[in-house]
């Protein structure tokens, strides 16, 4: 018998360090190239050295345990209403913006915008010189998604002002006088945490104010209200006054908010800090104290009197909700997809160190199939959320702009949804440690506790369900989503029957209350299909056969027994 000394540590996973994450992530090589073939992949292999560092790592850590703190009085009295991060949430987001993954992907469009705006941008040397505009290349969108994925992976939470920013980028294009001094801001690299005249830094961030205490999702009960207040070179100026019970990432330079106007429920533009750099009447109450996403700060506020301006007419503030909604609810995708694929890493790299029964986890039978079961998962996810990118990259594209308008909330609801019973597997895979905070082990109890938010965020499951439902009960849209499956048809004979029943179970839904079932089939359906166009013939089969064959039960580690999970684990981490 083996004696061992009581202080030696032996049989414990070291943590999974100093790996670049684009390059072992196999899934998201494949589906960039079936939907982005022209792009430029060195940005996202640098990305992936930095993500998956060590250092940044740490970073990650300590700005999720040194959480954000409210100032809201100087110590002499005065309001501030100021929020403090700790350093490492600082330099997360300066990687961030760096790394052009908020409003960057538009400004390819901004000079002529700006053009027509008879505005004309600073020359291209002074912007470079202050970390301004530059382009993502060919397929800036799909470029940012899959850096965004890449970062998500680092850390998920600082990600929230920098998917706000890239949401309402285009949307503030509806006040051309605004969008000429701040979208050059919005679109450059830099990052500049200070709470000061947007004049005086070289970018900017933006966050969102739409929700109440009393009304939640339904916006139009909104109580707060905006009154005129004459004009400048911005537009129509207005006060507001009122609250916000969900306020994120309230540092932000400035935010879009809805309030009701005279003629309705309207969009405003509210910077914090005014331009003659006084500091704007918004109230900042407390701090949500949340289950995750604990290193960005999100808030209650009041409007008192605060300086706010139209972006576009009276009453078409749902409208513009709407807009900004779906890019948002399009980084919900990408982030929870990001989310398992860090998950399944995490559980494979522990197996394939931990040893039990005189096996490494990773050779036990039933441990094989919970990973493949996992790595299957997190493929579809990838190739879902991604394909929903190439459509907001198109989005010009008749085909692809219908596609958009399905798979968005067909996306969100089921990639969110199978993304916290994923992370809790990923956390059983590791036993006890996994469950535990301290560093060294803590990244899946904080992976787990993130994973809630973007199912819940930008609309949780039933709108979700219930907005599909109003998209397919168009012919158009259901006519686009048939042509974007018969590119996968003959490839597995129960693709074969979903795509050919879809239609059919469409025309038949009769209310709401089959709705969450109807999103599920078009999900599983439209991952069978794309993984049919850009996976292994080893993962469509497994896919088919377990998600649309009913070879397969309601936990992870179902798989049928044909399945070749050894194929799979190897292509979720390869050695």
């Amino acid at each position: 018998m083996t004696t061992h000394d009581i202080h030696e540590v032996f049989n414990q996973a070291e943590a999974l360090t100093d790996v670049n994450l684009f390059d072992v992530d196999h899934a998201m090589q494949d589906a960039l190239k079936f939907n982005a073939p022209e792009l430029e992949v060195a940005p996202l292999r640098k990305l992936g050295q930095v993500t998956g560092s060590a250092e940044m790592q740490a970073h990650a850590r300590l700005a999720n345990i040194h959480t954000p703190e409210l100032h809201r009085l100087d110590p002499r009295g005065r309001r501030i209403d100021e929020v403090e991060f700790h350093p490492s949430y600082h330099v997360l987001m300066n990687a961030a913006t760096r790394a052009g993954l908020h409003g960057t992907p538009w400004a390819a469009d901004l000079a002529p915008t700006l053009a027509a705006s008879a505005v004309a941008l600073p020359p291209e040397g002074a912007l470079a010189a202050r970390g301004g505009p530059s382009p993502l290349g060919a397929a800036p969108h799909m470029q940012r998604a899959a850096g965004f994925m890449l970062f998500t992976q680092l850390e998920a939470s600082v990600l929230c002002p920098i998917s706000m920013t890239y949401a309402v980028t285009p949307a503030l294009r509806e006040n051309a006088k605004v969008y000429a001094d701040w979208g050059p801001k919005l679109t450059s690299r830099a990052y500049d945490p200070r709470l000061v005249s947007y004049k005086d830094k070289p970018g900017v961030t933006m966050g969102m104010g739409m929700t109440e205490r009393q009304g939640g999702s339904d916006v139009r009960a909104n109580t707060s209200q905006a009154t005129p207040d004459g004009s400048d070179r911005w537009g129509e100026r207005y006060r507001l006054n009122g609250h916000k019970w969900f306020f994120s990432a309230p540092m932000c330079d400035a935010f879009l908010v809805l309030a009701q106007a005279a003629g309705g429920l309207t969009c405003f533009f509210l910077p914090r800090v005014l331009p003659d750099g006084t500091r704007n009447g918004l109230r900042i109450q407390r701090l949500k104290d949340k289950l995750g996403n604990k290193a960005n700060a999100s808030s209650e506020v009041e409007f008192d009197n605060a300086l706010a301006w139209r972006v576009g007419d009276e009453d078409r503030g749902v409208a513009q909700i709407l807009e900004m909604g779906t890019r948002t609810r399009l980084d919900c995708s990408l982030g929870t997809a990001a989310l398992m694929r860090q998950s399944v890493c995490v559980a494979v790299h522990h197996t394939r160190q931990r040893k039990a029964f005189g096996k490494f986890l990773i050779e036990q039978p039933l441990m094989k199939n919970v990973l493949a079961d996992m790595a299957l998962e997190s493929e579809a996810a990838t190739a879902l959320a991604l394909r929903l990118a190439r459509s907001y990259e198109r989005h010009a594209d008749e085909h692809e702009r219908l596609i958009a308008r399905v798979i968005t909330p067909v996306s969100k609801y089921w990639i969110c949804k199978r993304g916290s019973l994923l992370a809790q597997e990923a956390m059983e895979c590791q036993g006890g440690n996994g469950y535990i905070e301290e560093d060294g082990f803590g990244v899946m109890a904080r992976v787990y506790r993130e994973m809630p938010v973007n199912s819940i965020w930008e609309g949780a499951g039933n709108i979700m369900a219930i907005d599909l439902l109003r998209a397919l009960r168009k012919g158009d849209v259901t006519g686009a989503l048939q042509h974007e499956l018969g590119a996968a048809r003959g490839v597995h004979p129960a693709l074969d029957r979903a795509i050919q029943t879809l239609p059919d179970r469409i025309e038949a839904l009769a209310n709401e209350m089959e709705a969450r079932r109807l999103a599920e089939d078009v999900a599983l359906t439209v991952q069978a299909a794309l993984l049919a166009q850009t996976a292994p013939a080893s993962t469509v089969s497994a896919f088919c056969d377990s998600r649309l064959n009913g070879q397969w039960g309601h936990a992870f580690g179902t798989l049928p027994a044909s399945a070749d999970c050894d194929a799979l684990i190897e292509r979720a981490l390869p050695a």
